[in-house]
């Protein structure tokens, strides 16, 4: 079941940026299993064998195969395409872009941990979206943050940073930076865009299925508190110190 394995996929960023939906997109693929928040660095830090790995996350990938389950508030599930099932696995992964983020800022050997335990390549996939958007979202949702958006800020500029450093350790084909929002105005065009990425083939069939699912517009969360001008130039001072988050502003 394994012996056709050749990439191994990797979500890194924040929560709420619109990781969930490209990773259940992807995991319609006929031959690739992405599942959501399974936690591998964890499982290949404690010792656990790559076929116990790709065990554990094809068991997990069935989540996105029911088409009433939800995830942050969302229905990810694509009729007529390859969820919780397969024809030959050829990539497989985790989607936990903040939780695989902080897991390598906090032990960077935990990488070539689960690199060493997988023995294939490993790609990685950063989505990003307005960060105003992105740290209100986290502000309203997130309980460890106290629900606060200073807090949210702080930790959203912690995880540029992480992905910063970690973007030094990699070369530029291990990595595929996409905005959220240019990816809701052509899913079709950036999706195959990432399958070409992680090496396997598309159909139409599957591309007009996915986008069928994608919502037409990104939901603008920042109009829904009262940010401070202090507020919105101490985040657009920190959006221009990061070359992957430039042309994002409060208005545009």
């Amino acid at each position: 079941m394994w012996k056709n394995i050749n990439t191994y996929c990797l979500f890194i960023g924040y929560s709420r940026s619109g990781h969930s939906s490209v990773g259940a997109l992807l995991d319609a693929h006929p031959n690739v299993r992405i599942v959501s928040e399974l936690g591998d660095l964890k499982y290949a830090n404690l010792g656990f064998k790559r076929w116990q790995i790709y065990y554990l996350l094809l068991k997990k990938a069935k989540s996105y195969s029911d088409k009433d389950k939800t995830i942050g508030g969302y229905k990810y599930y694509v009729p007529k395409q390859w969820q919780g099932k397969f024809t030959s696995i050829k990539v497989i992964g985790d989607k936990q872009g903040e939780g695989t983020t902080l897991r390598i800022q906090v032990n960077p050997l935990s990488l070539e941990r689960l690199r060493q335990t997988i023995n294939v390549p490993i790609k990685f996939i950063h989505i990003m979206r307005n960060p105003y958007d992105n740290i209100t979202t986290m502000s309203k949702k997130t309980s460890k943050l106290d629900y606060d958006l200073l807090k949210s800020i702080d930790h959203y500029f912690f995880l540029c940073e992480a992905i910063a450093q970690l973007k030094t350790q990699l070369a530029p084909h291990e990595i595929y930076e996409l905005k959220h929002e240019l990816f809701l105005e052509n899913p079709q065009i950036y999706l195959k865009a990432i399958c070409d990425f992680l090496g396997v083939e598309t159909t139409q069939e599957y591309l007009e299925d996915c986008a069928k699912i994608v919502y037409k517009s990104p939901n603008k969360s920042r109009h829904s508190i009262a940010w401070n001008p202090e507020q919105i130039e101490q985040v657009q001072t920190k959006i221009n110190q990061y070359s992957f988050l430039s042309g994002y502003t409060y208005d545009n």
